[in-house]
């Protein structure tokens, strides 16, 4: 398929209508997209502190040892007893991708499917997420993805306080180790406990923020599986992905993310 005409299918997985001039022939469609301006908060977001969240307390985390090695941090994961979702996953879900990524996807838990292959963001929320990274040109296997929780709740319910604060550790030292050049946040669950705030998505879109010792840049989207059950909010995902994408550009512009 030719790059037009594949950038066309992700956009229409993703909801997106495009203009397309009825003169042009239709393998100049991509030629006739007219470039959307990002929204007005999306453009001042560099420039522009965020407001303050509000306050969420958040349960003392417990630390990790250094760990310089994926393996050894994988077989820590594979073997973590610290809450009860251990006696309840059929196997942890570690995280996929490439270690040297500089883009790292966080969404907030494993789910069924999840949690029988091992593998986050599989089944229709996965090949959703697999669009909306290729709308701006980045195909699953260029990133690294990631779940603050490594085992499924049961039932899927919202991940619980001690839950978050057992696994959290983990995710920072994935963070440690691959060193990302911008974060992306699937969903609220994700999104307040990175940012320890029970502010609703809709004023933590749009901004962008920083994540852990390394002041990581992070910005905050809705998850495909939200998605899936309210498509009307597609189009604001992908002023969220152009936002992202736009803030990487700049960052490796400039240099560097801090």
């Amino acid at each position: 398929m030719q790059p037009s005409r594949l950038r066309d299918a992700y956009l229409d997985a993703l909801g997106i209508d495009r203009w397309v001039s009825r003169h042009a022939p239709v393998i100049e469609a991509e030629a006739a997209v007219p470039v959307e301006p990002a929204p007005v908060v999306a453009r001042r977001a560099a420039e522009v502190a965020p407001e303050p969240s509000a306050a969420r307390p958040v349960t003392a985390r417990r630390t990790l040892e250094p760990i310089t090695d994926w393996g050894v941090l994988r077989e820590r994961v594979a073997g973590c007893t610290a809450c009860d979702l251990c006696k309840t996953r059929t196997q942890t879900v570690f995280g996929v991708g490439n270690t040297r990524a500089d883009w790292l996807i966080i969404g907030e838990a494993p789910g069924a499917e999840e949690d029988r292959q091992g593998e986050p963001f599989v089944g229709r929320a996965g090949q959703l997420l697999n669009a909306m990274l290729l709308a701006i040109g980045l195909p699953r296997e260029t990133v690294f993805i990631a779940n603050i929780l490594k085992c499924r709740p049961p039932g899927n319910r919202d991940p619980r306080p001690e839950e978050v604060s057992n696994c959290l550790p983990f995710l920072s030292a994935q963070i440690a180790l691959l060193k990302p050049k911008i974060m992306l946040a699937v969903g609220r669950i994700a999104a307040q406990n990175l940012l320890a705030t029970d502010a609703p998505l809709a004023r933590l879109r749009g901004k962008l923020h920083h994540f852990g010792e390394a002041n990581t840049p992070l910005v905050i989207t809705y998850h495909p599986a939200y998605l899936l059950r309210t498509p009307s909010d597609k189009r604001k995902a992908w002023d969220d992905l152009k936002f992202a994408r736009a803030t990487h550009a700049r960052l490796a512009g400039s240099g560097g993310a801090n």
